[in-house]
């Protein structure tokens, strides 16, 4: 049932996602780029290598985080709280790139608004403890 759950809430957040998306290009006319799924996608060279340093620091902090949580048996919160804020700082650095260096600054405002739509999401799902972390 977990999984349903689990299924269910990532395919209303996709949707909600791609309402949102139609909603901003529409309302800022942004147009549509053509991104590759499970691509780089990097702007510049300075944004690839920010990139790494970011994705480098996020493996480092989430592997010790991980030793605590499960060795020393910390809350699983202690883990997700990381995860959000250098998801965040990922899609900050993204988002800016996008605003200073592109032919298409508008874009940075869709993965502001992505980036809003996951947080939401994820307190959502602390908030109210859909998948029984807290318990």
């Amino acid at each position: 049932m977990l999984w349903l759950k689990i299924g269910l809430f990532l395919v209303i957040l996709f949707v909600s996602a791609s309402v949102v998306k139609f909603a901003l290009r529409k309302l800022f006319d942004i147009e549509k780029v053509k991104k590759d799924w499970f691509s780089y996608n990097h702007i510049n060279k300075k944004h690839k290598k920010m990139d790494s340093v970011v994705r480098l620091a996020t493996t480092i902090v989430l592997i010790a985080v991980a030793y605590l949580v499960i060795v020393k048996e910390y809350s699983i919160l202690f883990y997700i709280v990381p995860l959000i804020l250098l998801t965040v700082l990922d899609y900050t650095v993204r988002a800016f790139f996008e605003w200073k260096y592109t032919e298409n600054p508008k874009q940075s405002i869709l993965t502001m608004g992505e980036i809003i739509m996951i947080l939401t999401a994820t307190a959502v799902i602390i908030q109210f403890d859909l998948l029984h972390l807290l318990s």
